[in-house]
C-alpha cells in the first residue's frame, strides 16, 4: 500500500511541475503544491483545492484573451468560455473529421468532469462548513479529482497556447 501510494504522488509529482512551468505563476504554483501534498494527507482539502485550479485556471486564460469575466459565472460557465474561445466545444467538431464522433464524446466528457469535480467538492471537499459526524473520503477519491483536474487543466493550457501564439 504505502508503495502504491509513493506511485501515485510521483505521478501526481511530475504532472503538477510540468502545469506548474505553463502557469508561471507563484499563487498558481503553490495551490498546486498544495492540492497534490493533500491527496494522501487530507483528501477533503485535496479535493477542494482541485476545484479551485480549475476555476484559478479559467479565470487566468479568459483574462490573458481579454475575455471580460462575469462575476456570476460558475465553473461550469467558466470552462464553457474557455472552450467556446478556442472552438473546441463538441458542436465545433466538424463532422466529417475521422473520428469526430470519439473527439466530441471525449470533449463532452472533459466539460462534464469540471461539473463532477464541483460537485464532488461542495460534498466532500473544503470550502464549506461540515458537521461534526462528518466522514471525509479515501485518499483515492482525492487523487480522481486532482487528476481529472490536471487532465482539464491541462487541455485547456495547451488549447490556450495553442491558439494564443498563432494570433
Amino acid at each position: 500500500i504505502i508503495e502504491r501510494e509513493k506511485q501515485n504522488s510521483k505521478k501526481f509529482s511530475k504532472v503538477s511541475e510540468e502545469l506548474k512551468k505553463k502557469f508561471s505563476s507563484k499563487y498558481m504554483n503553490q495551490q498546486i503544491d498544495l492540492m497534490v501534498a493533500m491527496c494522501n494527507e487530507n483528501p477533503t482539502e485535496a479535493i477542494g483545492k482541485s476545484k479551485e485550479l480549475l476555476e484559478s485556471c479559467c479565470k487566468t486564460i479568459l483574462e490573458k484573451v481579454g475575455v471580460t469575466i462575469n462575476p456570476k459565472w460558475d465553473i461550469p460557465n467558466l470552462v464553457d468560455e474557455v472552450f467556446k474561445y478556442f472552438k473546441i466545444m463538441p458542436r465545433d467538431i466538424d463532422e466529417n473529421i475521422k473520428g469526430a464522433k470519439s473527439i466530441k464524446q471525449i470533449l463532452g466528457n472533459l466539460k462534464a468532469m469540471a461539473q463532477g469535480i464541483i460537485e464532488l467538492r461542495n460534498i466532500y471537499g473544503s470550502g464549506h462548513g461540515k458537521a461534526g459526524s462528518y466522514k471525509g473520503l479515501e485518499p483515492r477519491h482525492a487523487q480522481l479529482a486532482v487528476g481529472s483536474s490536471i487532465t482539464l487543466v491541462n487541455f485547456m493550457w495547451d488549447s490556450y497556447k495553442r491558439n494564443y501564439i498563432k494570433k
